[in-house]
């Protein structure tokens, strides 16, 4: 079974470090909502025969689903529910930002079997979510963490950044003790990335080099010790950027992960099923008129058959960020083929620096080499 991605574009405000499709709601009129659900109920309908069995996860992402008013959540959840087939027990996620999650909203998300919530927190100081143009106060960030434990959500994940303009090493490490004071069952820490044409690049591009080095080295260290410090708390590190308590790994992004195949429904949607993998245009209007149309709203540009080459390098490129690697076994299962004879070149090559272990039936990356992974993983492309 694929697992299923439902993106909702809208924010309250775009952050200012956001390279992602989303509109602001201040620039938003109701009717292009009400346009995108409209939209969206057709994909849906015509999606659902490319998961006859189910859906193996579900989330909700964005934008900000929890941005929309209580009626149109309500439209969005029914709909999913109405077509596709979920287990009781299926992993059902929605990610929001403190400030949008009113008891109505969590009180519907909890009706329709969402068993895990995102929360977009990132800092729990304020000057440091306003340097980068976060729409939400860190007392908003309590608060909902304490509305989700009181509506009874047990599978609950903290986005956290470090990095960020202003941040030094104590106000990273004030957050994350705050954050490990709720109990979280999951956490989810992120480097800020200067993305090209967001406001937050222009801001910062002119940094000397030099003052960029320094805090290239501040990112590092603040990664470091926040690998040993959740570690100490009892967290797993089962991926790069992602921490859980045991049991509350998060199944959807494992599917990812591991080369499952994934559903992406909603404007600038990613689908994989198979070796064919396309996306959905990302302008609302355009996205919405063509389904209601009868049209395709995929983007003829971005549809792609993948070679059996390339999936093998998305397979050890993915794999390698999990802390259980790529298993051997499934890659030669999936692809005809052992991993060691393909990428011979590449290990031996990292080897003497002891960058990469075999253990049992899998393929590891060794976690000293985690903070600089994606450099030594694009050597599989």
């Amino acid at each position: 079974m694929p697992s299923l991605y439902v993106h909702v574009p809208f924010c309250i405000q775009k952050c200012d470090y956001c390279a992602f499709y989303s509109q602001a709601l201040t620039d938003t009129p109701r009717e292009l909502i009400s346009l995108y659900l409209e939209g969206l109920e057709v994909e849906i309908s015509k999606r659902q025969k490319d998961a006859p069995q189910g859906v193996s996860s579900l989330f909700i992402g964005g934008g900000t689903p929890t941005a929309l008013k209580e009626v149109e959540l309500e439209q969005l959840l029914g709909m999913i529910n109405s077509f596709f087939a979920m287990n009781l027990g299926t992993e059902k996620t929605v990610e929001g930002n403190p400030g949008t999650l009113s008891v109505e909203k969590i009180t519907i998300l909890r009706r329709y079997g969402i068993n895990r919530f995102s929360l977009g927190v990132q800092s729990f100081e304020d000057r440091l979510l306003r340097a980068v143009g976060r729409a939400h106060t860190a007392e908003q960030a309590r608060e909902a963490i304490r509305r989700l434990r009181e509506a009874g959500f047990k599978n609950i994940n903290l986005d956290l950044m470090f990095g960020l303009p202003g941040q030094d090493m104590a106000f990273w490490q004030a957050s994350v003790e705050e954050a490990l004071s709720y109990t979280p069952e999951h956490l989810s820490l992120y480097g800020l990335m200067l993305e090209e044409g967001t406001p937050l690049y222009v801001r910062y591009r002119e940094i000397k080099e030099s003052e960029k080095d320094r805090l290239d080295d501040l990112q590092a260290e603040m990664y470091e010790w926040a690998v040993v410090r959740l570690k100490k708390a009892g967290y797993r590190q089962y991926e790069t950027s992602n921490f859980a308590l045991p049991g509350f790994e998060c199944q959807h992004n494992l599917g990812y992960w591991r080369g499952e195949d994934y559903l992406g429904l909603g404007p600038g949607g990613v689908s994989c099923l198979g070796r064919e993998r396309w996306k959905n245009i990302e302008d609302v209007h355009s996205y919405s008129n063509l389904l209601l149309n009868g049209q395709s709203p995929m983007d003829e540009e971005g549809k792609e058959a993948l070679s059996l080459r390339e999936c093998m390098a998305e397979r050890m490129i993915l794999g390698l960020r999990l802390d259980e690697g790529v298993n051997l076994i499934s890659f030669q299962n999936d692809f005809g083929a052992d991993l060691r004879d393909i990428y011979r070149d590449v290990l031996e090559r990292y080897n003497y620096g002891d960058v990469f272990v075999f253990q049992g039936d899998y393929l590891r990356l060794n976690p000293r080499y985690a903070f600089v992974a994606n450099t030594i993983l694009q050597e599989f492309v």
